[in-house]
């Protein structure tokens, strides 16, 4: 991996489905671009709107993350608490799956198997959305 300090980006898309928002980085979230991600977190939290909302982190393209990126993380967490919403993380790769585990940071966020799974310990009608979604092929 070569030292390309330049403008690294964390590819980072997101949808709603009723009151949950589903976003989802893509890639490493380490000291190069956990600043990215907090940009791209940032308005997701910030809303007016965001009181009771849920924040779920697909995280099934993230093959690695940093303290820096569970900094990130936790500051995000901090911020929903404060504006009355949650975030879940969901569909961790193996890797990421041990960083969090040793780091002990499902006591952080909650941490699903997979983003329907994470849908479904927030509200019925996200689900309802995320599943006529899937069936629509729009995913």
């Amino acid at each position: 991996m070569g030292a390309n300090h330049g403008h690294v980006r964390v590819e980072f898309s997101s949808r709603q489905y009723a009151d949950v928002i589903v976003a989802t980085p893509v890639g490493r979230i380490d000291h190069t671009n956990a600043e990215a991600l907090r940009q791209a977190l940032a308005p997701l939290l910030g809303d007016a709107d965001a009181k009771g909302r849920t924040l779920v982190l697909d995280f099934s393209n993230v093959e690695y993350i940093s303290s820096v990126g569970l900094r990130v993380l936790m500051m995000a967490a901090k911020q929903a608490r404060t504006c009355h919403a949650n975030i879940a993380v969901a569909a961790l790769q193996p890797v990421v799956q041990e960083i969090f585990d040793i780091s002990r940071f499902m006591h952080v966020v909650d941490v699903f198997a997979s983003v329907r799974d994470a849908i479904a310990g927030s509200s019925d009608r996200s689900l309802l959305a995320y599943d006529a979604s899937a069936t629509s092929g729009s995913r």
